[in-house]
């Protein structure tokens, strides 16, 4: 059977009484005999990982398509100065005239 929590409307105590989810007689207190109301609390479940709806169905970002000529790549992060692919790189002569 379940277990439900009350809080007492008069003095305030709360309880749990384990009951049927059918069961339909009123709840009363145990300490001073006053009708009780259900308290209902947040579920402490969280889901995580693949195999929830959340992360299974999103639409998931589309990935740019890079041009052949290249003018979409990122820039180069290399130190050095003797990168090939980079605009005005030094091509290795090694001289500075």
């Amino acid at each position: 059977m379940p277990a439900y929590d009350y809080r007492c409307t008069k003095c305030g105590l709360d309880f749990e009484v384990n009951r049927s989810i059918t069961d339909r007689e009123p709840v009363s207190c145990a300490s001073c005999g006053s009708d009780a109301k259900r308290v209902f609390s947040p579920v402490g479940v969280v889901f995580k990982g693949s195999g929830f709806h959340n992360t299974d169905y999103r639409t998931r970002p589309k990935e740019k398509e890079s041009s052949p000529s290249g003018k979409d790549s990122p820039a180069c992060t290399s130190q050095s100065s003797g990168c090939a692919g980079c605009a005005g790189a030094d091509t290795g002569s090694g001289s500075t005239d």
